[in-house]
């Protein structure tokens, strides 16, 4: 029977080393191998030249390198760039390129689909099919660094956990991917300049306190009310507020990070004064920012963006109240590269 060669990525740097030595060779020659692999992103063995020949072929005898590929690149009007991504696998998720006049952020995923019920989120039309793997997001990242290079002379400047999937959902392989991200032998990006979106897990939130994190971490709350946010967010039912709140709180203590709070305002759904007092009371027990963001829609209009007044509303509520705000315009709208609109229609 025929045996699947395993992704050389899988392997650490000690297990490249001791594969090494058990071929008879140098431990060395894994540093070098490793090198190749993660800091220049390389896709094939055949471009590794300080190995020798031999050795490449005996690389390709026993290991494959299953990288992602661009399947379709999308320009928006407004300069955002959408990659729909083909998996080694032959799945599909999108990641997206968000430049400013100062800054260029990565949107990447890290499920192919989601798990949870989002009602507002394209993607969570999707079945979540499985879990991205540490070098899968990994690889986003180096393409979008590449495209930021490219097309807006600037190294990437910042990573946000914010497209398809729940981070949190993917915890192990979602760290792994950072720590590959942070490190010299990688990226060497910094951890601040990394974002984790969760839509709430309360334990995970709390298992990343304990694990000492470096990066931000931003919450995707819609309400500060549990019958509103069930109504939206039906997996709130699970995992409610008061534990939310409670894992927010020991995250705080732990870290004595701010946390940041993504919110978008609905017509009819979270647009009054109550809304607005609810958020306040839930965002008052740490050093917080709420970004409001533009709601983009995705076709069936049970979602509808919120009056200016309301947003005003907000913004006016939570100054008052000593909390930071921002109200986001969304970018990349016309290639459904938006928030929440990532559900590979490409």
């Amino acid at each position: 029977m025929k045996q699947d060669k395993k992704d050389i990525r899988a392997l650490t740097k000690d297990q490249l080393r001791d594969f090494f030595v058990s071929q008879g060779d140098k431990a060395f020659r894994g540093n070098q191998v490793y090198e190749w692999l993660w800091q220049k992103a390389a896709h094939s063995f055949d471009v590794m030249t300080n190995v020798s020949k031999e050795t490449r072929d005996m690389l390709q005898a026993n290991f494959v390198i299953n990288h992602i590929k661009v399947d379709q690149m999308q320009r928006s009007s407004d300069g955002t760039i959408k990659n729909a991504v083909r998996l080694h696998d032959s799945l599909i998720v999108e990641s997206v390129l968000i430049p400013t006049a100062t800054r260029t952020t990565a949107c990447v995923s890290s499920q192919v689909g989601c798990s949870l019920d989002c009602k507002f989120c394209a993607t969570a039309r999707l079945k979540r099919m499985r879990n991205l793997n540490p070098d899968e997001i990994y690889d986003q990242v180096v393409v979008i660094d590449n495209e930021s290079r490219l097309y807006f002379d600037k190294p990437l400047s910042n990573i946000v956990f914010m497209g398809m999937g729940e981070p949190l959902m993917n915890y192990n392989n979602v760290l792994k991917s950072i720590d590959k991200i942070t490190s010299k032998e990688g990226l060497g990006m910094s951890p601040k300049r990394i974002t984790v979106s969760t839509s709430g897990v309360p334990k995970m939130i709390k298992k990343m306190a304990d694990d000492g994190v470096k990066f931000n971490l931003a919450v995707s709350l819609h309400s500060a009310i549990d019958k509103v946010r069930t109504s939206i967010m039906p997996f709130n039912e699970n995992f409610p507020l008061k534990d939310l709140r409670e894992a927010l709180e020991y995250w705080y203590a732990k870290t004595k990070n701010r946390i940041t709070y993504e919110y978008v305002v609905w017509e009819g759904i979270n647009d009054s004064q109550e809304d607005a007092d609810a958020l306040v009371k839930f965002c008052r027990f740490a050093p917080s920012k709420v970004n409001i963001i533009e709601y983009n829609p995705i076709d069936d209009g049970e979602f509808q963006q919120a009056s200016s007044k309301a947003i005003e509303m907000y913004q006016k509520t939570l100054e008052a109240n000593g909390i930071t705000v921002t109200v986001r315009r969304s970018r990349g709208k016309d290639i459904d590269a938006a928030c929440g609109q990532l559900a590979n229609k490409t």
